[in-house]
């Protein structure tokens, strides 16, 4: 059971968690549209109401979506650096976590490509989140200069996760069958994170 005081680990932990998060609303702004709201909606305040509701779930599972992988590792690397867990352990773990989620799924939604894909992502992903960790810093900006040292070393980090993250979508996306639409979509992340990340290095490390 977790402490009630936080440890330097754990604020660390939040910081990071965080910054993931602000990031995946940054990229669900850029790709999640607000539908068009036409006079009509304003004169029948409930259908107004259910439209705003049902952009905000949508807006939310998008960011959910978008943040399985990353809560996963970092989860794993805050049971790594604060309980002393083996990295197999840890990669054990999430590995049984995610097939039982395959065994679970009737709908043809999740597949083992997608989950192979995102154990690669995954993989990656702890060894940055345990750098982070690692560092010092009160603020994430702080965490990735110490961690990285110069912005070489986080361009190559950040180069090195673009292709693993794009072969998760692309293993959902021949899961699923999806539309021209989704591929729009998906494109329209991919753009937006990379374009948002090359920003906050160049903020980090001017």
């Amino acid at each position: 059971m977790r402490a009630i005081l936080p440890t330097f680990v754990d604020t660390k932990y939040n910081i990071i968690r965080s910054q993931e998060r602000r990031l995946a609303k940054a990229v669900a702004k850029k790709v999640v549209k607000m539908p068009d709201i036409t006079i009509w909606v304003f004169m029948v305040p409930f259908i107004f109401f259910f439209t705003l509701l049902k952009y905000r779930r949508t807006h939310e599972t998008f960011v959910l979506n978008m943040l399985f992988t990353k809560r996963l590792a970092l989860d794993a690397a805050l049971d790594i650096a604060k309980k002393g867990q083996s990295r197999q352990d840890a990669v054990a773990q999430i590995d049984n976590k995610t097939q039982d989620i395959l065994n679970a799924d009737n709908k043809g939604i999740y597949s083992e490509k997608i989950r192979r894909k995102q154990m690669n992502e995954i993989n990656l992903l702890l060894d940055h989140y345990l750098k982070l960790l690692g560092a010092e810093g009160n603020s994430y900006e702080a965490l990735v200069k110490d961690a990285y040292q110069n912005r070489d070393n986080y361009e190559a980090f950040l180069r090195e996760l673009v292709p693993v993250e794009r072969a998760v979508n692309r293993a959902a996306i021949q899961t699923v069958g999806a539309s021209e639409t989704a591929y729009e979509i998906v494109s329209g992340m991919e753009r937006a994170t990379e374009r948002i990340r090359a920003e906050q290095a160049e903020k980090i490390f001017p």
